[in-house]
């Protein structure tokens, strides 16, 4: 388990943990509200499936408190940069602050375990609220994009 002791509006403690037997099922159900559906897919499966293919991603639960509320894998580049991707909160869990709970969290845990090396993400042009977030903790765009997405890096940790 991943936990820095954050805490969402609503007071619970938002945590990171494997995906296993007990809870993809959860972790593939979590949806996006409609309007986000052009920046992430419409089901956490689509995730769940690429990390399971993929030697590059891996996979984490978001939990708040004993519930699943979400869905973030991170990787580590060819550069040995680590990535932060495929943040999914459910619809019916957003505007709590789980998101950025989730995205400290695990921004903390890569700048820590990964040896003084950049920690990055992207998103989408459009998407004015991820611009938002990410700059509020400490990402600064780093002029590179990666499938038209704009490309991030933290420059100083919230």
């Amino acid at each position: 388990m991943i936990d820095h002791d954050l805490r969402d509006r609503l007071g619970r403690r938002v945590t990171l943990r494997p995906v296993d037997d007990d809870n993809w099922r959860a972790v593939a159900d979590v949806a996006p509200r409609d309007d986000q559906r052009a920046w992430v897919p419409a089901l956490a499966a689509r995730y769940l499936l690429l990390t399971d293919r993929s030697d590059v991603w891996t996979s984490l639960a978001v939990y708040a408190d004993e519930t699943v509320v979400g869905h973030v894998m991170w990787g580590v580049d060819d550069d040995g940069s680590r990535w932060v991707g495929g943040m999914l909160v459910d619809a019916a869990e957003q505007d709590h602050g789980v998101g950025r709970a989730a995205v400290v969290t695990l921004a903390q845990w890569l700048a820590r375990e990964g040896g003084g090396n950049p920690v990055r993400l992207s998103y989408h042009p459009d998407n004015t609220a991820a611009a938002r977030l990410y700059t509020s903790l400490g990402f600064a765009r780093t002029g590179a994009t990666e499938d038209d997405e704009i490309v991030v890096e933290l420059i100083s940790p919230v």
